[in-house]
């Protein structure tokens, strides 16, 4: 009797096993993405979560990945990251050092609209690919269609961004801080808006909103994580 019990509950727990893995196999990819205050720790947080489920974790690495497949020298990709075209469109009044072919992006002459779609082109196949976690650049909005897809935002008091701001070096006082947490804030919420039909930071515009100033990171990913497992299991 006791002999028949043990078999069927390791049965059971090998079939959970089975429809877990099933869950979370690369045959059925997903790509979670994290949108970011900044100094709020999601790029910290993000690659923490790539590492947690053993996927791809891609966020400069975009940029490298449009470059190439573009043909564009990629130090033009930096200069327009996460800017809206009005800022890119003033970058033409400088000399950047690069060859006529350089402003080509296939046939087509460059533009702030071209450097997004190329980059967008590259967000859609790394997620054909393989199961990955992107960081910025609406990536949420530019992979809506994918019904395993899983958008988070991280955010934070403006006080504890800027702590984690002074640690990284990147200012010398606090005011500073959060003067350029607010500007790069800015920044991004402007390109997110201009390119999507959602307001960027708004809970309503993501799966997950967490405030990263209440948890440790590792928390964090632990709740990324665990909410991915419940959503995937669906």
């Amino acid at each position: 009797m006791w002999l028949y019990i043990f078999a069927l509950l390791l049965t059971f727990t090998i079939f959970g096993m089975l429809k877990y893995n099933e869950v979370m196999d690369g045959d059925k990819k997903y790509v979670i993405t994290i949108g970011r205050q900044y100094g709020s720790g999601g790029r910290e947080i993000g690659r923490m979560v790539a590492n947690a489920l053993g996927i791809r974790y891609y966020d400069k690495e975009l940029l490298t990945e449009a470059a190439k497949s573009s043909g564009v020298n990629q130090e033009l990709f930096e200069a327009a990251d996460e800017r809206t075209p009005s800022f890119f469109s003033n970058l033409w009044s400088f000399n950047l050092g690069f060859n006529s072919g350089a402003y080509l992006l296939g046939n087509t002459p460059l533009s702030d609209d071209s450097i997004y779609s190329a980059q967008c082109s590259v967000m859609r196949q790394l997620a054909e690919k393989s199961s990955c976690v992107i960081v910025g650049r609406s990536a949420d909005y530019v992979l809506r269609a994918n019904p395993r897809l899983i958008s988070v935002f991280i955010h934070a008091s403006i006080e504890s961004r800027a702590e984690r701001i002074m640690k990284r070096k990147d200012c010398e006082t606090i005011d500073a801080a959060k003067s350029l947490a607010t500007k790069k804030d800015k920044l991004r919420s402007s390109y997110y808006n201009f390119y999507t039909d959602k307001t960027w930071g708004d809970a309503a515009s993501y799966d997950l909103s967490i405030d990263s100033s209440k948890l440790s990171s590792e928390d964090v990913c632990k709740v990324i994580v665990d909410y991915v497992h419940l959503r995937l299991k669906q």
